[in-house]
């Protein structure tokens, strides 16, 4: 099993950036991508970003690309989401996803976390 803890979100306003990050623990060992859905009030959870095993083949969702970055950091087994250039449409729950024996991005995830609050003004 792995446990995903996302930290970051908050309350920013249009224009502004923001990193989140996805720490994960226990079967860390094994190859497993990370991604990133989200979810706004009143809709169904989409997906936003998602990264292979070794940090080499990344894809977006067409809504975020030009503007947001994920990346991750095998050493501490964390993935982030840099956020740039934040719309109001933008504001959701954010939530981490990871699935294990996997060299290959994926937008299907096994494991989830509890999700980090985006919140951008106008």
């Amino acid at each position: 099993q792995v446990q995903l803890v996302e930290s970051g979100g908050g309350l920013v306003q249009a224009g502004d950036s923001l990193r989140l990050s996805c720490a994960a623990s226990g079967r860390t060992a094994v190859n497993y991508a990370m991604g990133w859905y989200r979810q706004a009030p009143g809709k169904e959870r989409e997906f936003v970003a998602t990264i292979n095993w070794s940090g080499s083949s990344t894809d977006y969702a067409d809504s975020v690309k030009g503007r947001f970055t994920i990346s991750r950091d095998g050493a501490v087994s964390t993935a982030y989401l840099q956020m740039n250039s934040l719309k109001p449409e933008d504001t959701a729950v954010y939530y981490c996803g990871a699935t294990t024996y996997t060299l290959r991005t994926t937008k299907l995830f096994d494991y989830w976390g509890q999700g980090t609050q985006v919140t951008v003004s106008s």
